[in-house]
């Protein structure tokens, strides 16, 4: 942990940036909306990108990579279809990202800009790939948010879930620990609402300044 910096220069910009790692299933999207409750800006990479799977000039690049199967009768994309090419394929994955992202974030600089027009105090970057595709670099610090395995298990058979699936999306991402290593922050998510607002705060007025880093972690 580096040494507190001086009063009168904060260690983390205004408004930070803050990305959100962790294990499938630890609910991370719990953290963000906890975030987005204290003013934050909540970027939702997977929200967006399904989203942007059904953009026409997006379409027609997934017919043009892997066929018309990725097209349902809607004629819109067939979710399945292509999460069954890119999660058995790991360049198709990456791929997919390429082109899909830049369409949700571009830099932190137009995103801190827009963010400071709009009063948030920070960006959130909910995104299940954080590191794996770089976005960590726009970030000023990450969270993992971690989750007792069984209770994870549990949220995911909510979803419709088996082991299986569950094994299978965990192969495509990089190592939990490895995450946890790359964090600078970690909360964890017992299934306690309460508990877990008390954690955000905490690190909310970390990354404000109003509270010294090692109160974090």
């Amino acid at each position: 942990m580096p040494a507190d910096p001086p009063a009168d220069h904060p260690e983390f910009p205004s408004p930070f940036i803050l990305g959100v790692a962790g294990a499938i299933g630890a609910g991370k999207s719990a953290v963000a909306h906890s975030f987005a409750a204290l003013g934050c800006v909540v970027v939702d990479f997977d929200a967006e990108a399904k989203a942007a799977l059904d953009r026409k000039d997006v379409r027609r690049r997934l017919i043009e990579w892997w066929g018309i199967d990725m097209i349902a009768p809607t004629g819109l994309v067939e979710r399945a279809e292509v999460a069954r090419v890119i999660f058995a394929n790991d360049a198709a994955r990456l791929r997919l990202e390429r082109l899909v992202h830049p369409l949700i974030w571009r830099s932190r600089n137009e995103a801190r800009a827009a963010a400071r027009g709009a009063g948030a105090p920070g960006i959130i970057l909910d995104a299940p790939l954080l590191f794996e595709t770089g976005l960590a670099d726009s970030c000023d610090a990450v969270v993992f948010v971690d989750a007792p395995e069984v209770l994870r298990l549990e949220r995911l058979a909510a979803r419709g879930w088996s082991r299986v699936e569950l094994a299978r999306r965990e192969r495509a991402q990089m190592p939990i620990d490895e995450k946890r290593r790359l964090a600078r922050f970690e909360i964890i998510n017992d299934g306690s609402m309460d508990n877990l607002r008390g954690q955000v705060g905490t690190l909310f007025a970390i990354l404000c300044g109003h509270a010294k880093p090692g109160a974090g972690r």
